[in-house]
């Protein structure tokens, strides 16, 4: 059991809870329970020992900090997001803004393919395509990173799968490997924001200073896709919303992904897991990076829930609906609302 220890910062309530890491070279069946109960608990979990290689996580974020690096007019080449591409400021489609720039990608190669002039020193090396005099050895830093999270997030939705003893083990993750998927990738970046303080002596402790966490990078919201894989820099900023609406900071660990439940597969687990809302804040003194894998579906994809998870005392809570529904009502929407809800069968009820 967790014991959470609660401190009070600028009127918000924090929690001191490490999220459980898992390693995913133990035995297959307990992997899959320590997984679901840790779904189960927090909508978040770490996994260690995941397969992705090291190699491949650093040629990505060398690319991704070389993009962040160059001046705005640079950056302004790869398009302002409509939805791909550079974006800053700017974080939702009503208006939501933070104190972050990003990239965002299609994980589609052509889409891929076509920013790469723009977003990368060695565009070949940045597509979603191999080197054609070496195009069975080699794989492009993005294609390599792409295939590799996807790969963990399948067998991560498989084993959501065996451990809610669902008899077809792919029945999530089958929407991800669809060559349709609607999967994409951002990559955030934070510059330090510098604040201004009072109180000296309680702003020379760089690392837990009140001050670091004074500004929102990226404001509280939750996932709409089925899974996101996530990954940053040795720096500290993300926090999950758990109990009464307290604040749980994530230590940030390179060995590390951070895993968390979306909006689908809350819908798809018939409400078992939720999806938690999270934030990102900035630092006063170092600069974060993230890279998030979002794993979506294809566009017309019926989000429904497997059988088995539904009951005459655990009816479908629900309407089914496709991907493409979902995200044309995401983005109606303020990044902070509540979208789920709006698919819940009493709705029909409360309309009439």
């Amino acid at each position: 059991m967790v014991v959470a220890s609660p401190t009070q910062i600028h009127s918000e309530k924090l929690l001191a809870i490490e999220l459980p890491t898992i390693d995913l070279s133990g035995d297959r069946s307990v992997v899959s329970s320590l997984i679901v109960k840790a779904c189960d608990e927090y909508g978040f979990f770490k996994v260690k020992n995941h397969g992705v290689p090291h190699d491949i996580i650093a040629k990505m974020e060398k690319e991704g900090f070389n993009f962040f690096a160059k001046p705005f007019e640079e950056k302004q080449k790869a398009e302002m997001a409509k939805p791909f591409g550079y974006g800053c400021k700017n974080i939702g489609f009503r208006g939501d803004t933070g104190e972050v720039e990003y990239l965002l990608l299609s994980t589609n190669p052509l889409s891929i393919a076509e920013r790469s002039e723009t977003i990368s020193n060695d565009p070949a090396n940045f597509r979603q395509e191999p080197k054609l005099e070496k195009a069975k050895e080699t794989h492009s830093a993005l294609s390599a990173y792409i295939e590799a999270v996807r790969e963990l997030a399948c067998e991560l939705l498989d084993l959501l799968a065996e451990g809610l003893w669902v008899p077809d083990r792919s029945v999530f993750s089958r929407l991800i490997r669809d060559v349709d998927s609607d999967s994409i990738i951002r990559l955030n970046h934070y510059p330090p924001m510098p604040m201004l303080c009072k109180d000296k002596e309680l702003c020379e402790d760089k690392d837990s200073s009140p001050c670091n966490q004074n500004k929102v990078g990226f404001g509280e919201h939750s996932d709409p896709q089925i899974l996101t894989i996530l990954r940053s820099n040795d720096v500290g900023g993300l926090q999950i919303s758990l109990n009464d609406g307290a604040w749980v900071p994530v230590t940030p660990d390179p060995a590390t992904f951070c895993i968390n439940v979306g909006d689908l597969l809350q819908a798809m687990t018939n409400g078992r897991f939720v999806s938690v809302r999270h934030k990102a804040l900035t630092n006063s003194h170092k600069s974060r990076m993230s890279m998030a894998y979002f794993a979506a579906p294809p566009p017309n994809a019926r989000i429904t829930v497997p059988p088995e998870m539904i009951s005459p005392t655990k009816p479908a809570l629900y309407k089914p609906f496709t991907w493409a529904e979902f995200k044309k009502t995401a983005f109606a929407l303020r990044l902070g609302d509540s979208r789920l809800g709006l698919f819940r069968m009493e709705c029909d009820e409360q309309v009439a």
